[in-house]
């Protein structure tokens, strides 16, 4: 079996907000994230605040972004032009939000960068979608609490 590790990033700190595994089996990524994008819009519980959603364009399918709009998150996806029409808007691929949404989306992988180098998950030794689950979960939050130390240092000097 092979697992895919997958996250949902805040775009302002770069901490992970959710993190799942699951099979890997071509539709994991699009599906994983609509069950993680639910999740943080029933978080934020909030008609006032407006959730994006930046990714790569490996998103960039009608579904997909359907899916992100009936959830009210604003698909902030790397539109995909190659031989075929992009389901990006191009009225959202031409707003401020979305360009800063794909500079910023690149601080998800600084996450699994960590998560091989230091947190040993290159090549899990264990078996069964929620051992390797409750790994990977435990794994992202020790990044998170690294990321929030450096953050708290960066805090400290610019005071």
């Amino acid at each position: 079996m092979r697992y895919m590790g997958h996250t949902l990033s805040d775009n302002r700190h770069g901490l992970i907000a959710n993190a799942m595994v699951s099979t890997a089996d071509g539709h994991a990524e699009r599906e994983a994230a609509k069950v993680m994008i639910h999740a943080a819009c029933e978080a934020a519980d909030n008609e006032t605040i407006s959730i994006t959603l930046g990714a790569d364009k490996g998103y960039d399918a009608k579904e997909f972004i359907d899916a992100c709009r009936d959830m009210g998150v604003i698909p902030h996806v790397a539109q995909n032009n190659s031989g075929r029409r992009s389901a990006v808007p191009d009225v959202i691929a031409a707003s401020e939000g979305y360009a800063l949404s794909q500079r910023k989306r690149k601080l998800i992988e600084q996450g699994f960068g960590w998560a091989k180098t230091v947190g040993g998950i290159r090549q899990v030794m264990l078996r069964g979608l929620e051992r390797v689950d409750h790994l990977f979960v435990l794994t992202m939050t020790a990044y998170n609490l690294t990321r929030m130390r450096s953050l708290g240092q960066i805090r400290l000097q610019a005071s």
